[in-house]
């Protein structure tokens, strides 16, 4: 299988799965994407504006070579028996690729009713935009070519880090969840700006931009959070102070608190 002769079945076209299928769409031809939703108009909006083909969760599984399951986890099971029997009849490989939460590989084959290959994946909202962060993993079948070839298709979402599944739920609270953290501090920051004088609009952007420059730094740096920190805070300065005050106020207690809470919350809906 390669990318000419591929198949990617989404069923599921809500924020998530919409913002992959045009991730997919800018690597490959419409012709090789399937869309299917309950509301079958959504589907049919996604798929004219990707140039792609709006079909039902039937056609997903009978046809697609990768089988997104972009519904939420408490209609998984519904929605998996309804397919099963198509999915048993298959003649050639596929694989499902699960972004539900909570929801283990293991989960997923049973509700599918077979021990069919599945990589789990969880995306995050910067998707949208191609500067996603999304974690991924492999049942054991999963095929080296197979796998090579899904991160080459959905490359464009943004950037991949495999996983070892029970760190699933740890790595969402952090990066799933973490975009509702940092668009807090966001606003926060630009609150501050606005509070010392800034116009509203100029305000986000400078904060914005400090942000993304910011995580860019650390990435392509690969420098210790606290290095680079420090290069910024001057004896004596302005930035050693708004340090300090976030120090006292619990800012890494709360933040950490944050993320132990999605995670735990997380375990709770299993």
């Amino acid at each position: 299988m390669d990318r000419q002769n591929v198949c990617f079945g989404f069923i599921g076209t809500g924020n998530m799965g919409s913002a992959l299928a045009r991730a997919v769409r800018r690597r490959l031809d419409g012709s090789q994407i399937l869309l299917a939703n309950q509301t079958m108009e959504k589907a049919s909006r996604l798929a004219e504006e990707l140039d792609a083909m709006a079909v039902d969760n039937h056609a997903v599984a009978r046809e697609a070579d990768y089988i997104f399951l972009g519904v939420k986890p408490q209609v998984m099971e519904d929605m998996l028996k309804k397919i099963a029997p198509v999915l048993a009849l298959r003649g050639k490989s596929f694989i499902l690729v699960t972004m539900a939460t909570g929801l283990t590989i293991a989960k997923i084959q049973e509700m599918a009713g077979g021990k069919y290959s599945v990589i789990r994946i969880m995306p995050n909202t910067p998707v949208s935009i191609g500067e996603g962060m999304v974690l991924y993993t492999c049942s054991n079948d999963v095929a080296g070519e197979d796998r090579k070839l899904f991160l080459d298709v959905c490359g464009e979402a943004g950037r991949f880090s495999e996983i070892e599944e029970f760190r699933m739920d740890a790595g969402s609270a952090v990066a799933a969840c973490g975009p509702a953290f940092a668009d807090i501090f966001l606003e926060a920051m630009a609150d501050g700006g606005v509070a010392c004088g800034l116009p509203r609009k100029q305000a986000l952007e400078l904060s914005a931009q400090m942000m993304i420059g910011a995580m860019k730094l650390a990435l392509e740096s690969g420098q210790h959070p606290g290095v680079l920190k420090d290069a910024v805070c001057s004896p004596g300065g302005t930035t050693i102070q708004g340090v300090r005050k976030l120090e006292q106020a619990g800012f890494r207690g709360a933040v950490m608190d944050a993320v132990i809470a999605a995670y735990e919350r997380t375990l709770e809906l299993k």
